[in-house]
């Protein structure tokens, strides 16, 4: 696994843009068919295209700050944070946002990075049209892969902004500089079949899980359907998985806590899909950033450096979670050790250092980078892994799509399986209550599930859009109100991001987004 992790870190080091956004080729490089390609060439490619998965403008940094603070689970720490931050939790977010577009530094925005990863993917499928005959089914694994790795930008992309510009492996250089927004659905067509290939042809089960098996295809076709309430169809994709989950290799695991153990992590059967961090600094990339942002300064709970306290829970989120749930031991610090070798309680966390703010912080990110023996630089030089799709998650989009259907029976045996595995802890001691096992779940059930068996794993503010709960969880009844009050949060503007002003300068047929 180490080999592969290091050659994706190589890989992403090479493969910035410093050209515009949406151009599918830079200048300097040839065309597949004016070089010599062979396999090893068409592998290079596609592993780039992933190697886009650990940058700092993904989920560790740009796009990870962007979804939590937008989420009414986490809110911000320390006061004197950058105000491109602060713009995403308060739904102030200007069109200029860099972590959205940087024209300054556009390799630490996850909006050149999402087409990265496309660009990536389309210079594959390019590059196997003139790769020389392989072994039956070779080319067809890897077409899957760069398709797959297509389709989980664009998941991304539409979700965020909306109509987006689409570039396929057909677009040419001077196409993609004037594309128009394409329709949502015309890019769901494209992410479903794109799916779907990968489904047919992806290996049944992958050791190291930061590359998708059939399952991974699977699970995001679920995922896809749910966002569009086609609930049969996600249904249908779901318990699937769960059908053949003994072929699939996967299984809950046991304790939950090993979910985010940077270690133990590695023999779960549990993910589907990982970002898998090299633990070393290659130009400021492939560094878990999220291990800082939710740590707080000054504590030597897991590593002397502490955190920035930037990301944090907002207190109702710590307090109405119930206390006999394992899962809120896992979730959260609400003590830590200082370098002085105090304890603290959250109360204190201020007195150590003022940009502290006295609130639980986020332990799944902090814990994991701790788990290691090497020395962390506020825990970012680890090779923790970020849960992409996992099998609970698989369980919970069966539940929700049975309930639309008028299963709640099948959805309480998935949501109660999860419970069952919180109850037991770490299986050192007798079971909890709590838990307790649900009867006649419904959707609102289903969806407070998801909020506390995936928090703080990027998926809350996808649920907040794809179910309109803006308004209800923004409003005055919110977690946040404590920390700030009724937000900003305007459901005609704040569901979508706003198009990146440079790239609208650029090309003339592209639009903003309403209230931008």
């Amino acid at each position: 696994m180490n080999i592969i992790k290091y050659f994706f870190a190589v890989v992403i080091s090479l493969s910035v843009l410093g050209c515009s956004d949406l151009d599918e080729n830079a200048i300097s490089q040839l065309e597949p068919d004016e070089r010599a390609v062979d396999l090893e060439t068409v592998e290079t490619t596609v592993a780039g295209a992933y190697g886009h998965l650990d940058a700092r403008a993904f989920l560790s940094r740009a796009l990870g700050l962007t979804l939590m603070l937008r989420s009414d689970m986490v809110d911000i720490g320390n006061p004197s944070t950058n105000a491109d931050r602060v713009e995403h939790d308060q739904f102030t977010v200007s069109a200029s946002n860099p972590l959205i577009l940087n024209p300054s530094n556009p390799e630490r925005s996850f909006w050149p990075r999402l087409y990265q990863m496309v660009r990536g993917a389309n210079e594959t499928l390019r590059e196997l049209e003139i790769l020389d005959e392989q072994d039956p089914g070779v080319k067809e694994e890897i077409e899957a892969r760069a398709r797959f790795i297509r389709a989980f930008a664009y998941y991304h992309l539409v979700r965020l902004f909306g109509d987006v510009p689409f570039l396929d492996e057909t677009t040419t250089t001077a196409n993609a500089s004037i594309a128009a927004r394409t329709s949502v659905d015309d890019i769901y067509t494209s992410i479903i079949s794109d799916l779907e290939f990968a489904k047919e042809w992806l290996l049944d089960t992958r050791t190291n899980r930061a590359i998708p098996g059939k399952a991974a295809a699977s699970a995001y076709l679920a995922s896809v359907y749910l966002t569009r309430g086609d609930y049969q169809a996600a249904y249908d994709e779901a318990t699937d998985i769960i059908n053949n989950a003994g072929l699939y290799n996967l299984a809950l695991e046991p304790d939950y806590r090993n979910i985010f153990h940077a270690v133990n992590t590695d023999a779960s059967l549990e993910p589907l899909f990982v970002i898998d961090f090299v633990g070393t600094n290659i130009n400021d990339e492939s560094r878990d950033y999220l291990a800082a942002f939710t740590g707080f300064y000054g504590q030597a709970t897991y590593y002397p450096s502490g955190g920035w306290s930037v990301m944090v829970p907002a207190q109702a989120v710590f307090d109405t979670w119930d206390d006999g749930d394992y899962r809120k031991e896992v979730c959260f610090d609400d003590t830590a050790l200082d370098n002085n070798g105090n304890v603290l309680n959250f109360t204190q966390f201020s007195s150590v250092d003022g940009r502290n703010t006295n609130r639980p912080h986020i332990a799944k990110y902090t814990a994991m980078a701790g788990d290691l023996p090497q020395a962390n630089t506020s825990g970012r030089d680890s090779h923790s892994n970020y849960q992409l799709m996992r099998y609970a998650e698989v369980l919970l989009i069966a539940a929700e799509a049975a309930v639309e259907l008028g299963r709640s029976g099948e959805a309480d045996q998935w949501i109660n399986m999860i419970r069952e595995r919180a109850r037991n802890g770490d299986g050192s001691g007798a079971p909890s209550a709590a838990p307790a096992n649900i009867s006649g779940a419904t959707v609102a059930d289903v969806l407070e599930e998801r909020r506390l068996e995936l928090a703080f794993e990027h998926k809350r503010w996808y649920d907040i859009v794809r179910r309109d709960l803006g308004d209800q969880v923004f409003g005055p009844n919110g977690f946040e109100v404590e920390q700030q009050g009724t937000q900003a949060f305007d459901s005609a503007r704040d569901y979508l991001l706003p198009i990146p002003p440079l790239e609208i300068s650029n090309n003339p047929n592209l639009t903003q987004n309403p209230g931008y």
